[in-house]
């Protein structure tokens, strides 16, 4: 993906030559808050906040003409940021992408975002150009019956409180990934037939390699060989062969450790196996590759970023399909790390594909793990749609994990892993089962996952309820959401590793 790159400009709105200036509102913002826009439009937007027309709720939109001939814009448009106390880097992203979606309606062609909001303004300028990045994204890449979508427009960031030379990088980080998060999404939508695990192998590995990250995909006779039996297990349904993807970043110079570990489940299409899913909503399984898809595409950002730390990549992916080869219920699997598990339920194949993931990454000499993954439906029932559950140890880990996916905008709330959960997973004939049953499911999926991360420190992101979004929001359409892809990548600049 070769975008053009978000530029800063300085300087009077005046003087910005666009088709249409966006300015964020705050609900305590008076006609006068913003030099000169109420005047260039002619007192429209003063009469708007008068008859309340317009309250600078979030999202909200005010579009209007610029009468004042000494400006360039021909248009401006106030949208709603709600309260400015409230408007950090999280909102802003969120504004300006809704801003996005609406301008390429439109079909605008040039769209300058004036930064505003509560926060540093690097920060600031790399949201708004996530958000706007974000806006790019097309889900309708199949459709032969409708138009083409418009070109993005070209976009600016209009910054006023410094010299742009300070912000200009800032904004190209948040395009790159913003990119890296469409080309997630992108991989996730892609229909099961087209998106088979060679292929999403084949794919992954382009859009690392491009940007300088080494990979390596291990096709069948290489799994076998490491023993990788609960990856082989989940594959024998299916006449696809499954791949391991490997990635790694060993940049000039970066220190023996740490060495970050980003793991991430890669089916491709899941049916359920035996224990078959019901035919409703089933063609949604496509995106349960979606873990798999934010550590190839967050690789690629930290490639193309140039993180300072070594970090390494690996996303198992196959199908999980009812053939005659398949496995069944009570069938008994054998790790690459050598643990027994006997398969209760054939839908519970992400944590055995994860568990030979996260065995692959410590060889690897990862010394801390992330795993990503569209887990459990348990996790939906908790936490709904709006936020990814988070589990792990230690605390101080999961509290750093956090603390990156909350700026990142990819909320995730923490869940506990007491072990008295794991009784669940005891097996009479194995070293344990792959599920606990209907109570406590992801927690007994995180704590399934533990088992194969010797010890070190580990975060579990379950995406189940973030990687698609069912309705359409202002700011992100029905859809891939590109979940993870900027935390994931975030994690291997923090200042915590010394």
């Amino acid at each position: 993906m070769n975008s053009e790159p978000i530029a800063c400009i300085g300087g009077p709105l005046s003087a910005i030559d666009t088709d249409l200036l966006v300015v964020p509102w705050f609900e305590e913002d008076a006609s006068t808050s913003v030099d000169g826009v109420d005047e260039a439009s002619g007192r429209e937007v003063s009469r708007a906040l008068t008859v309340k027309e317009f309250q600078a709720k979030p999202y909200e939109w005010f579009i209007t003409p610029v009468t004042d001939r000494q400006w360039r814009a021909r248009r401006v448009a106030i949208v709603g940021a709600g309260r400015r106390a409230d408007c950090g880097t999280d909102l802003l992203r969120k504004v300006a992408a809704s801003a996005g979606v609406t301008a390429r309606s439109r079909r605008i062609e040039r769209v300058t975002f004036m930064v505003r909001g509560e926060g540093g303004t690097a920060d600031l300028v790399q949201a708004a150009a996530e958000g706007l990045t974000l806006a790019e994204f097309n889900a309708g890449s199949y459709k032969t019956d409708e138009p083409a979508p418009a070109a993005p427009p070209t976009w600016t960031l209009a910054v006023l409180d410094e010299r742009c030379e300070a912000v200009t990088a800032a904004a190209a980080r948040g395009r790159t990934l913003g990119e890296c998060s469409n080309l997630a999404r992108e991989l996730a939508n892609e229909p099961g037939n087209t998106l088979t695990p060679r292929e999403f192998a084949k794919r992954a590995a382009a859009l690392a390699s491009e940007a300088g990250v080494r990979v390596e995909i291990l096709d069948e006779t290489q799994i076998e060989k490491l023993r990788m039996g609960l990856l082989l297990g989940v594959a024998r349904g299916s006449s696809e062969p499954p791949r391991v993807i490997v990635f790694r970043h060993e940049p000039s110079g970066a220190p023996e450790k740490p060495v970050l570990g980003l793991v991430g489940k890669g089916i491709t299409f899941d049916t359920g196996g035996i224990s078959i899913k019901p035919a409703e909503g089933m063609e949604r399984m496509k995106d349960d590759m979606a873990g798999g898809a934010a550590v190839a595409c967050a690789m690629r950002a930290i490639g193309i970023l140039g993180a300072p730390i070594r970090v390494i990549g690996v996303v198992p992916t196959t199908e999980n399909m009812p053939g005659g080869r398949a496995i069944k219920p009570g069938d008994i699997l054998t790790s690459a790390e050598g643990k027994t598990v006997e398969v209760i339920n054939t839908d519970a194949e992400g944590r055995l594909i994860l568990g030979d993931g996260l065995w692959y990454a410590r060889q690897l000499g990862a010394t801390h793990l992330v795993d990503v993954a569209t887990l459990t439906r348990a996790c939906v029932v908790a936490l709904g749609k709006l936020a990814s559950g988070l589990f792990g140890a230690p605390d101080a880990w999961v509290q750093r994990v956090r603390e990156v996916a909350d700026r990142a905008g990819d909320r995730a709330w923490p869940m506990p892993l007491f072990e008295e959960y794991r009784d669940q997973l005891k097996s009479d004939i194995a070293d344990m089962m792959n599920t606990g049953g209907r109570p406590a499911g992801s927690i007994t999926a995180a704590m399934f996952l533990q088992e194969f991360t010797g010890g070190l420190p580990w975060a579990h992101l379950d995406i189940a309820g973030t990687a698609w979004a069912e309705e359409a929001k202002p700011y992100l359409p029905k859809g891939p959401s590109g979940v993870a892809v900027r935390t994931l990548a975030q994690l291997a600049f923090e200042k915590f590793w010394g």
